[in-house]
C-alpha cells in the first residue's frame, strides 16, 4: 500500500477509535480519500439490524465514508473480550487470511487504508494469530495508542520494541488521557521522547467522542497528517 496506518493500542479501552476518527477527519480534510477498516469488532449490543460494531461505525462516520458497514467490519461478535476467544465461544472460527483479506476488499492504490486492530498489539485477533500478525500481513507503519497513565512508560516501550521486531515503521505514538485527572508530577510524554529518540503526541481528556471532539482533537495529530498528506 502506498497510503495507510494500523492502529494498535498498548491495551484495550486507551482511545484506539477516538484517534482514528479524529485522524480520518484530519486526513479527507486535506483531500485523502481515507478507507476505514475494523475487520472484526468484540463487545458490539444487539441493534435492529443484529451485531452493531459502534467503533466501525464512528470510523466510517468520521471518514465520510458511503461503503457498507459490512465491508468495514465484516466480523462482529457479542462478547467483550479478545476476537479469538468472543469467536470460539460463539463457535466460529476466526481465519487471519479472511481478515487481512476484508482489510484490502475495495482498497484503490490512491486510498488511504486506515485499519484499526482489537486491543493490544499483541492481543489475539484471530485463532493462532494475534494483531501483530495482521499488521504484519499489511505491511502498514504502526500507530501506537498508550493511556496517559501510571505505568504506561513500560507497557508502551514493550509496544514499541515488538513493532520493530515485526520490521514495521512506527508511524507515532500518541498519549491519550482516559481520565479527568492525572499526577502532576508525571510527564509520560516528555520520557517516552527521551527513550525512543522521537516526539510524543499528547490528546487531553475529553468527555464527549462526537465529530465536534474529532475535530478539536485533529490539531494534536497535524503532524502525523502533514507526513501522509505531503506529495
Amino acid at each position: 500500500m502506498k497510503r495507510g496506518v494500523f492502529i494498535t493500542g498498548t491495551d484495550t479501552g486507551v482511545g484506539k477509535t477516538r484517534i482514528g476518527a479524529a485522524l480520518a477527519q484530519l486526513l479527507i480534510g486535506r483531500g485523502l480519500r481515507v478507507r476505514p477498516r475494523k475487520p472484526v469488532e468484540s463487545g458490539c449490543p444487539i441493534g435492529p439490524g443484529g451485531l452493531m460494531p459502534q467503533d466501525a461505525a464512528m470510523l466510517r462516520e468520521a471518514a465520510g465514508s458511503r461503503e457498507p458497514l459490512g465491508r468495514i467490519c465484516p466480523y462482529r461478535l457479542r462478547a467483550p473480550l479478545s476476537p479469538e476467544r468472543a469467536a470460539e465461544l460463539e463457535g466460529m472460527t476466526l481465519d487471519l487470511g479472511r481478515l487481512h483479506d476484508a482489510c484490502l476488499a475495495g482498497i484503490g492504490a490512491e486510498d488511504f487504508l486506515l485499519v484499526e486492530g482489537a486491543g493490544g498489539f499483541y492481543s489475539p485477533i484471530a485463532s493462532g494469530a494475534l494483531n501483530a500478525d495482521l499488521a504484519g500481513g499489511l505491511g502498514l507503519p504502526v500507530l501506537i495508542v498508550a493511556a496517559d497513565r501510571l505505568g504506561t512508560l513500560n507497557h508502551t516501550l514493550l509496544t514499541v520494541e515488538a513493532v520493530r521486531m515485526r520490521g514495521l515503521a512506527l508511524a507515532g505514538l500518541v498519549l491519550n488521557q482516559p481520565a479527568p485527572q492525572t499526577d502532576s508530577l508525571m510527564d509520560n510524554a516528555q520520557d517516552l521522547a527521551r527513550w525512543l529518540h522521537r516526539p510524543v503526541l499528547r490528546l487531553p481528556h475529553a468527555a464527549d467522542s462526537g465529530s465536534s471532539a474529532w475535530q478539536r482533537e485533529a490539531v494534536a495529530l497535524e503532524s502525523l497528517a502533514n507526513h501522509w498528506s505531503t506529495p
